[in-house]
């Protein structure tokens, strides 16, 4: 990028999108951007954008760029794309369990926050279509905005892209009554037709068990590695090896194993309490094949921030140590 489309492409990250607040070259909307004897061109995307704001948006941007020294004239020229085509993600994780209730969208949340605060940009799309609990850990009531042409996801507090089938419902207690094949299709749907646009990191909530939701996403989305959460009780080990299995049948890499509701600690002495029994961390990991990434404990901050949305907000060793884990898998290197 040369000096002129460096200033051009800057110009144009100050004007936010409506409906995201993530700007026009976030959102990757920037389909060409050219200047010519100061005359500047620019084409943009108008995927996922009422109407009513397609004139707005070409004023803003027509504005922010005559700012820029030696600009004459500035024309912006709309254009449709299918936001498959806009979406630049660099890694995509599978979060996944072989029976619900384990805590994976607690492990999916903190792992999004963890890459926010080290100033990645982050999106979460939550594929649990029948028990989705992403938008009440981060306290998100507002509906997606869009048009016929593709859905912007919502942002959070702390800038994470979020798309739940919670946040389409009337209310967010209404049950999703739907057979496999329909979840399957909206799961495609929030593949494919959310804007996500550029991002370093999305982090999928996968449904429970080895059925036909999650193989949908791991046969339609290019996943960069999966991580399977468990809970330290009898049977685990047969349920995690089926659900490792299930990702290795689709040649998808398994990250590592998470246990959650590892310990509780005790506050007068600092003691760990093993609750549900002895750690079958290590034991897991050996099973699947794959590292043990983190021990999650019980903890009931976790869990009051969790009901009152502010999940963003928590922070702790044991998530620090997953994180890092996490972080150290995908670029191919050992845990420690």
């Amino acid at each position: 990028m040369n000096p002129i489309e460096a200033k051009l492409e800057e110009a144009l990250n100050k004007v936010l999108v409506p409906g995201i607040m993530r700007s026009l070259v976030q959102m990757n909307l920037v389909r060409n951007a050219e200047i010519k004897d100061g005359k500047v061109k620019i084409t943009l995307a108008s995927t996922a954008i009422s109407a009513e704001y397609h004139d707005w948006l070409k004023d803003k941007a027509v504005a922010a760029v005559r700012e820029l020294s030696g600009v004459k004239e500035v024309t912006v020229d709309l254009v449709e794309a299918k936001p498959k085509e806009l979406n630049q993600i660099e890694r995509i994780i599978a979060v996944m369990s072989g029976k619900g209730g384990v805590g994976k969208s607690l492990v999916v949340s903190l792992l999004a926050t963890s890459f926010a605060r080290q100033g990645k940009d982050v999106g979460i799309l939550d594929a649990d279509i029948t028990g989705p609990s992403i938008p009440k850990m981060f306290g998100l009531n507002a509906r997606p905005s869009g048009s016929e042409t593709g859905i912007l996801p919502i942002l959070s507090r702390s800038g994470i892209e979020i798309m739940s089938m919670n946040l389409l419902l009337p209310s967010e207690d209404e049950a999703v009554i739907w057979r496999g094949p329909l979840m399957s299709k909206a799961i495609t749907q929030f593949w494919e037709e959310v804007v996500w646009g550029k991002l370093d990191y999305l982090i999928i909530d996968l449904p429970p068990g080895t059925g036909d939701a999650p193989l949908t996403v791991l046969q339609a989305i290019p996943i960069s590695g999966v991580i399977d959460v468990f809970t330290p009780q009898e049977l685990t080990e047969m349920i995690v090896k089926k659900a490792v299995r299930m990702a290795q049948k689709m040649n998808v890499r398994v990250l590592g194993v998470v246990e959650n509701m590892s310990y509780l600690v005790l506050p007068e002495t600092g003691k760990k309490l093993e609750i549900f029994g002895r750690s079958k961390g290590e034991e897991m990991a050996k099973a699947s094949g794959a590292p043990l990434l983190g021990r999650l404990p019980l903890d009931p901050e976790l869990a009051k921030l969790c009901d009152e949305g502010k999940i963003e907000k928590y922070s702790s060793d044991a998530v620090s140590e997953l994180f890092a884990n996490v972080v150290a898998a995908l670029n191919g290197k050992s845990e420690g």
